[in-house]
């Protein structure tokens, strides 16, 4: 399985170790969203130079306080300090409790924004010289060179934003789409935008909490009280809507090994390419719950 691990490190030296762990661990790849170390940009890119292989990607980048031209230098530098491939750009438009409560940025039509940033953003990765002509978003003569590939996937959950993403991203990376979410709704909209804009083959990166604990219930409770704010987002309770669920509990892959394995299992089956494991430990002993979930993971990519 192409599994790969949620960061939330807390200095530069944990978020190397843990990238440097993970890789000698087996696991694909390590994600880092926007508020690890008020920016994981910078530790991103030393933790690529003291690993080899495995991809380091951010799940994700806000758009909206961040120029696409700006966004693709700062992709186009992490790539060029990590001097291989395995840099990946995960970004979304965010909620509007952070653009517009946070930033006092307007946030009438994210996914229109949206689509005008990716238009800018993924020329310029493919070190084309865009000039666009926005609404929104506008780059005259753009242009940013790139000595390794940067693969750019949308945190895109509506249809508009899978649409944006077949079109132009690689791929999409989600959260809180469950199985059923993967399989009636994401995958087969993003995979037929993909093939009739002749994109390749879409990847469709799916986190999830996950925790291996025999007491279902206790687990439960254990997502909810990591995940609870998820459940308030209107995107995230869209796509929970879609895949059946009431709350984030619902969607967590949650059992004992083998109930683990098979519900992983399924995710693939239902058209993801990575899963993007949040590991949630439950009961007293955190540090003893976290291991038997990472034990299992750890068998599961080796």
């Amino acid at each position: 399985m192409r599994i790969g691990l949620t960061g939330r490190p807390t200095t530069t030296e944990k978020l190397v170790e843990q990238a440097k762990d993970a890789e000698k661990g087996g696991f694909s790849s390590v994600w880092y969203d926007s508020t690890v170390l008020g920016d994981p940009l910078a530790a991103m890119a030393v933790a690529g130079r003291e690993t080899s292989t495995i991809e380091l990607g951010t799940a994700v980048l806000q758009t909206y306080p961040c120029h696409p031209l700006l966004q693709a230098n700062r992709a186009a530098s992490v790539a060029e300090a990590m001097g291989r491939p395995g840099f990946t750009l995960g970004i979304g438009p965010s909620h509007e409790p952070v653009v517009s409560g946070m930033y006092g940025l307007p946030y009438d039509r994210p996914g229109h924004n949206t689509e005008e940033y990716l238009r800018i953003l993924t020329g310029l990765l493919r070190r084309e010289s865009v000039t666009f002509e926005g609404s929104e978003w506008t780059a005259r003569g753009a242009r940013v060179e790139t000595r390794q590939p940067v693969p750019v996937l949308l945190a895109a959950l509506g249809p508009r934003l899978l649409r944006v993403a077949g079109e132009l991203a690689d791929g999409v990376v989600l959260f809180m789409a469950s199985a059923r979410a993967v399989e009636t709704h994401v995958a087969p909209r993003l995979r037929a935008v993909a093939s009739a804009a002749g994109r390749p083959e879409p990847r469709i990166v799916a986190g999830l909490p996950v925790a291996v604990h025999d007491d279902i219930t206790e687990a439960r409770a254990a997502v909810a009280e990591t995940a609870a704010s998820y459940e308030r987002m209107p995107n995230y309770r869209r796509i929970m809507d879609i895949g059946g669920a009431q709350s984030p509990a619902d969607v967590a892959v949650l059992g004992d090994e083998k109930s683990v394995t098979r519900q992983l299992q399924g995710l693939l089956d239902a058209g993801a390419t990575d899963i993007q494991v949040f590991v949630v430990p439950v009961g007293e002993d955190r540090r003893r719950s976290r291991k038997r979930t990472m034990d299992l993971l750890t068998s599961l990519v080796t």
